[in-house]
C-alpha cells in the first residue's frame, strides 16, 4: 500500500471521493471495475458499449452508500458480476414484514462486510433496513446476525477482494487490522437512513 499516489488521511471527515480513489487503485486494472458516485439510486452495471469498466454505483456522495455497494461487489461471484445489479432480487421501499424478513436474510453478509469497512474507515456503522416507508420492521435478530457474521468473517478470513479493500482502508485511515474484540457487544443500533 505504500505506493498509494495520494496521502494517508486520518481526518475525522470522511469523503466518498477518497473511496473512489482507493477503489480505483485496488480494482480498476485488476478487476476492470470502478466506483462511481452521484447517482440517485445505487446499482451495479457490468461493462458495455457505453463504458469499458464494470461500475459499482453509489448514492450521491454518501460514504456509507459507497461502502455498502462495495460490500455487495466484493461478495458477488464471477457470474453475478456479469449481470445488472448482480441479478439479485429486490423490492423497493415499502416492503411488508414477510418481504422485509427475506430482504434481511440476503443482506446479512453484505452488511457484515460493510461493518468491517466501516470499522476500517473509523466511522459508525448503522444496520440498514432500507424500508423507511414500510415501517420499522427490522429486528434485533437481524442486527445480531450481522454482528455474528462479521465475527465469523474476522475469525475465518475475508475473500480476496474484500481483504484487498480492507487493507487499503486500514492503510489510508491508519486503523488497526480487525479483531473480534472490535465488534461491540450488542446494543441498540440506529436503524435510520444511511448517508
Amino acid at each position: 500500500m505504500k505506493d498509494l499516489l495520494f496521502p494517508v488521511n486520518c481526518s475525522t471527515i470522511k469523503q466518498a471521493n477518497d473511496l473512489v480513489k482507493l477503489f480505483h487503485y485496488c480494482f480498476a486494472h485488476t478487476q476492470n471495475t470502478i466506483l462511481v458516485g452521484d447517482a440517485e439510486e445505487p446499482m451495479y452495471k457490468p461493462s458495455n458499449d457505453d463504458c469499458q469498466y464494470n461500475q459499482v454505483i453509489f448514492t450521491r456522495d454518501y460514504f456509507s452508500s459507497a461502502l455498502h455497494e462495495i460490500a455487495h461487489w466484493c461478495l458477488a461471484g464471477t457470474q453475478r458480476r456479469t449481470q445488472i445489479d448482480y441479478g439479485y432480487w429486490y423490492l423497493p421501499d415499502g416492503r411488508d414484514p414477510s418481504q422485509q424478513a427475506q430482504f434481511e436474510t440476503v443482506e446479512v453478509k453484505p452488511q457484515a462486510v460493510e461493518y468491517a469497512f466501516s470499522l476500517a474507515s473509523n466511522i459508525t456503522f448503522r444496520v440498514s433496513i432500507d424500508n423507511l416507508k414500510g415501517g420499522q420492521t427490522s429486528s434485533e435478530k437481524f442486527e445480531r446476525a450481522v454482528e455474528q457474521q462479521l465475527a465469523r468473517f474476522v475469525q475465518s478470513g475475508f475473500n480476496a477482494r474484500t481483504q484487498r479493500f480492507l487493507e487499503a482502508l486500514h492503510y489510508f485511515y491508519a486503523t488497526a487490522s480487525l479483531t473480534t474484540q472490535q465488534i461491540p457487544e450488542h446494543k441498540k443500533i440506529d436503524y435510520g437512513a444511511q448517508g
